[in-house]
């Protein structure tokens, strides 16, 4: 008996690193090791693994078992080690043979079946990266890794087929047994699931013309108005008018929501934006990550690329708000805690939604609201002025007048709205694309006062707001961002003073800088 050897990958918020696992076989009294760092989960691996070895006809060695998980320095969490531990064992007791460079990502179930385990795809491209592109999950998770370019994959319902397929003597082995379908997750990714249409929300022009500008430049939004304004009706409208992600996008999405979905099971990359809607309960862990352990990504992670949207956002904990605006800037979420640091993709585009007091009654005339002043000031403090200055689009949303109410079907449905806000990125990817931006939203102030810098007299009214105070310094770039996003949903070329005027309007209708 020697030293046997498979490999595996430990996840590290989406970085995945290899794993190479070794097993010895000893000379001592029965015992079984795992060395490495493993977690609780991991350290249950030991019985796991026995009494499914033992139920797939190939019995683990009576002799003491240590398993060593390299490097030791990181830490291992979850079950997905489970099968490179038994394949190395195997091995070392030549129960199989060299199973060479070949990566195993699956757990054992007490009955010798495979069943999946989650961020099977982060894990199969970290591996693929590394050099290592023959891999073995569970058959339910075989989908969802052969996603990932070049890798080279094959599903298995159960360990005595695996075993069998490497080598194991068939006399034992219990081939006879299938688990099933059981563990076959619902394919459906929620791609085709309804999408709301922009038609459905009566009058409110003003408002459909913000929504589309966001759209077409991926900028946040800000609206205030009061109950039953259709301020979450035009929210949730908002991933409709957005385009389809492209391939490394769409990879990037799937491979967060296959982290954090609690049981893996995407079959085909996610092409919609996403669209996540907390609850105003929602601790900061659960918004922007964390938890016990690693840090796991939180609705901001998963609103990767697509939508989050915060309904009565002066409900959250200002603290939860506040930790949005470091992601607004760097479209990034690094989470530090004591067992380790963790970072995820967070390029969401943000929707507020907040009534204009606690009673929610303060709009038009105001005359039935019963908060004091400061009630009302205290109540719309809780959104800070640093995240508000980093919305592109505030925007006061009044209640649908009886008029634009009897006008059923002849507003504009998603699917025009959209067509234009996906011309207006196409001439925005066409202009960014020597950047390696995609959006304008995107633009940082050194290239909009740079390579787009526009004459003296067309930003002249920025200027005399900024030299006024009245416009911070990143509202003067956000002002421009929407300015040339304006442009790009009209004729194209460079922005004019009329679409600063629009833009301006957009970015102080809330009453904000």
């Amino acid at each position: 008996m020697g030293v046997g050897r498979s490999y595996c990958v430990a996840l590290v918020g989406l970085n995945g690193y290899i794993v190479e696992v070794e097993a010895d076989i000893g000379q001592t009294l029965p015992n079984f090791v795992i060395l490495g760092l493993p977690d609780a989960a991991l350290n249950e691996a030991k019985e796991r693994i026995r009494s499914a070895a033992q139920n797939s006809g190939i019995p683990l060695s009576r002799r003491k078992i240590t398993a060593n998980l390299i490097p030791a320095s990181l830490p291992k969490r979850g079950s997905g080690f489970d099968l490179a531990i038994t394949m190395a064992v195997l091995c070392a007791a030549n129960d199989v043979r060299s199973i060479g460079g070949t990566v195993f990502i699956a757990e054992l179930g007490l009955d010798g079946r495979l069943r999946p385990v989650r961020g099977i795809l982060p894990a199969v491209m970290a591996a693929v990266q590394a050099g290592y592109p023959d891999i073995v999950v569970a058959d339910s998770n075989a989908a969802e890794a052969s996603l990932v370019p070049g890798a080279n994959v094959r599903g298995y319902k159960t360990l005595a087929r695996l075993a069998f397929d490497f080598g194991a003597d068939p006399k034992e082995l219990a081939l006879d047994y299938d688990p099933g379908d059981c563990c076959v997750p619902d394919d459906d990714d929620g791609d085709h699931a309804m999408v709301p249409d922009l038609c459905d929300v009566s009058g409110q022009g003003e408002a459909r013309r913000a929504l589309e500008v966001a759209a077409a430049g991926g900028h946040h939004m800000l609206l205030t108005g009061p109950p039953g304004a259709g301020k979450t009706m035009l929210a949730e409208r908002l991933p409709g008018l957005l385009p389809d992600l492209a391939d490394n996008a769409a990879m990037e999405v799937t491979a967060i929501h296959s982290l954090a979905a609690v049981q893996s099971s995407a079959v085909r990359l996610i092409r919609r934006p996403p669209f996540e809607n907390p609850h105003h309960s929602a601790t900061a862990a659960a918004i922007i990550g964390g938890g016990s352990g690693l840090p796991r990504p939180g609705a901001a992670s998963r609103a990767h690329r697509g939508v989050l949207f915060l309904d009565e956002a002066p409900e959250y904990e200002r603290r939860v708000l506040d930790a949005l605006r470091q992601p607004l800037e760097s479209g990034e979420l690094v989470i530090h805690r004591s067992a380790g640091t963790a970072a995820y993709p967070a390029r969401f585009q943000l929707i507020l939604a907040a009534n204009p007091c606690p009673c929610g009654k303060a709009s038009g005339k105001g005359m039935d609201c019963t908060c004091t002043a400061m009630m009302r000031r205290r109540y719309f403090g809780r959104m800070s002025g640093p995240l508000l200055d980093r919305v592109d689009i505030q925007l006061q949303v009044e209640r649908v007048s009886l008029a634009d109410f009897g006008q059923a079907g002849r507003e504009e449905d998603t699917g025009a709205v959209a067509a234009r806000v996906l011309t207006a990125r196409e001439a925005q990817l066409d202009r960014l694309r020597e950047l390696g931006l995609e959006t304008n939203s995107q633009v940082p102030g050194r290239t909009l006062r740079g390579e787009l810098r526009l004459s003296s007299g067309t930003t002249r009214i920025l200027d005399t707001a900024l030299e006024r105070g009245t416009l911070t310094a990143r509202g003067y770039d956000r002002v421009l961002r929407l300015a040339w996003t304006l442009a790009d949903l009209g004729h194209g070329g460079t922005p004019d003073v009329d679409h600063i005027g629009q833009a301006l309007v957009l970015r102080q209708a809330a009453g904000a800088t």
